[in-house]
């Protein structure tokens, strides 16, 4: 592991259209092995980091993001303008997020 990552954690989308933060140190991480994410990102699993509720935030690019409900899962979201994937969030609670680990800026400190 990391030594601990220096806060606010920053990172964003590969045309840098969109730029978001998080606050407060991550929660965890995990390797989603689902179906979705398997066709989503043409890998075996994606990894993800869990933020603190209420601890992200975007900071540039609202217009550029595009989201996609699936109906039985988080709500995927990516930047319209490069495909970026940038994270997940829940449905029925906007504070609860998962921020695809390739998105971020610099090393987040955490592991899967």
């Amino acid at each position: 592991m990391s030594d601990p990552a220096t806060l606010p954690l920053t990172g964003g989308c590969g045309c840098g259209a969109v730029r978001f933060e998080v606050g407060s140190p991550l929660a965890g991480a995990i390797y989603c092995h689902c179906t979705r994410c398997q066709r989503r990102t043409g890998t075996a699993a994606a990894p993800s980091a869990l933020t603190q509720r209420g601890s992200f935030r975007v900071v540039e690019g609202h217009a550029h993001l595009r989201r996609w409900s699936p109906g039985d899962g988080f709500d995927k979201v990516v930047c319209g303008a490069c495909g970026s994937a940038l994270w997940a969030q829940d449905p029925g609670d906007a504070a609860i997020v998962a921020v695809r680990m390739g998105a971020f800026a610099a090393d987040p400190g955490i592991r899967p």
